[in-house]
This record gives C-alpha cells, sequence and structure tokens, in this order.
C-alpha cells in the first residue's frame, strides 16, 4: 500500500512541482505556500478529511471505500504528495532560472525543457519520492481512521504496532517495529544504491 501510494504521490507531486516551477500564472505564489504549509500537515486531519468523504453519508460514500485499502493508499498519497511536490519544485524552480534562458534560446518551449530540467534534477527527485515513501510507511493516524485496523483486510504493520502496544504485547510490538525500521532502511538503502550507480 505504501508503494501505491508513493507512486501516485510521485506522479501528482512531480507533475504539480512542474507546473509550478516553469508556468507563470496569479495564484502560483499562493499555491507555492499552500504546498509547503501542508508539509506540517497533521495525518489525523488527513483521515478526517477522507473519513468524512467517504463515509456513507459523505459525498464519496457510493463509493463503498470506507475501511478498505484503496482509502488508506487515498490518505498516504494525500499525506505524501505535498512532500514530493515542495522538493521537487524547489530543485526544478532553482534549475529553471540557471537552465532555462540558454534552452529558451536554443528554441526549447517550456515542454519541451522539462525532461531536460527532470533529468538534471533526478538525484533530488529521487530524495523527494524515498522522504515521500517514508511518510507513507510510517504512517499510522489517517490509515487508522480510513482502514480502521481490519485483521486480514487492512492492517499494517504501523496499526499492527499500535494494537499489541495497547494489548500490552510490547515484544511483539518492538519486533514489528524492527520489521518496519528494516523496510525503510533497505528502501533507503536501495535507492541511495541506484542513485549512486546511475543517477
Amino acid at each position: 500500500m505504501s508503494a501505491a501510494a508513493t507512486l501516485i504521490a510521485a506522479a501528482l507531486g512531480i507533475a504539480a512541482a512542474s507546473v509550478l516551477a516553469l508556468v507563470s500564472f496569479p495564484a502560483r505564489s499562493v499555491l507555492v505556500v499552500a504546498v509547503n504549509a501542508l508539509l506540517g500537515l497533521p495525518p489525523v486531519v488527513i483521515g478526517l478529511v477522507f473519513y468524512l468523504l467517504l463515509s456513507h453519508s459523505g459525498p464519496l460514500g457510493w463509493l463503498d471505500l470506507l475501511f478498505s485499502p484503496a482509502a488508506m493508499v487515498a490518505a498516504q498519497a494525500a499525506l505524501a504528495a505535498p512532500i514530493i511536490c515542495a522538493l521537487v519544485h524547489r530543485s526544478l524552480e532553482r534549475s529553471w532560472a540557471e537552465f532555462g534562458p540558454p534552452l529558451r534560446i536554443l528554441g526549447a518551449s517550456r515542454l519541451r525543457a522539462l525532461p531536460v530540467l527532470l533529468g538534471m534534477n533526478r538525484r533530488a527527485i529521487a530524495t523527494a519520492i524515498l522522504a515521500g515513501f517514508g511518510r507513507c510507511l510510517s504512517e499510522v493516524g489517517a490509515v487508522l481512521m480510513v482502514g480502521g485496523n481490519i485483521a486480514g483486510h487492512t492492517r499494517s504493520l504501523t496499526t499492527s504496532v499500535v494494537l499489541q502496544t495497547s494489548m500490552g504485547n510490547l515484544e511483539t510490538a518492538l519486533l514489528l517495529g524492527l520489521v518496519l525500521v528494516g523496510v525503510s532502511v533497505a528502501v533507503s538503502a536501495g535507492g541511495i544504491a541506484l542513485g549512486g550507480a546511475r543517477l
């Protein structure tokens, strides 16, 4: 679920960052401030918003997604997307300011320049995606609210740690926590190794 949420967040975040970095429009500065403000958004707020949207009395209740893995993925993606967007935007904005004029002189439009800029910033983009993945992997509050921690259906490692701790099974909670840390370290190390080899 965390991987799926990260992929969705990366697609949305990189696309939004590209628009904010390369395109001028009236509300741009407001959106940049909003994206950066969302970096500190409490997960329970996202959980509450998605709960209200997906509950049977909510506007999206007809989708019947509350307490499902899809709802958990959506909540995680909503938390990770601003992180990816903000980090990628800063990197692309600097590159556009430095290399945009030469690229424009060479006849490249913003759209044609974008792949070049993304390639130049692939390390920063990889770091942003890893940060987003870490956010998804460590999330508890939002996924607990929209997933319900249902055994065999929506129970994740993080919610299992909370459950085992509340039951007094501290050894089990600690073991699950170590597994969670191990997954995070392995993914980060793999991303860094790949970055050192190919980026």
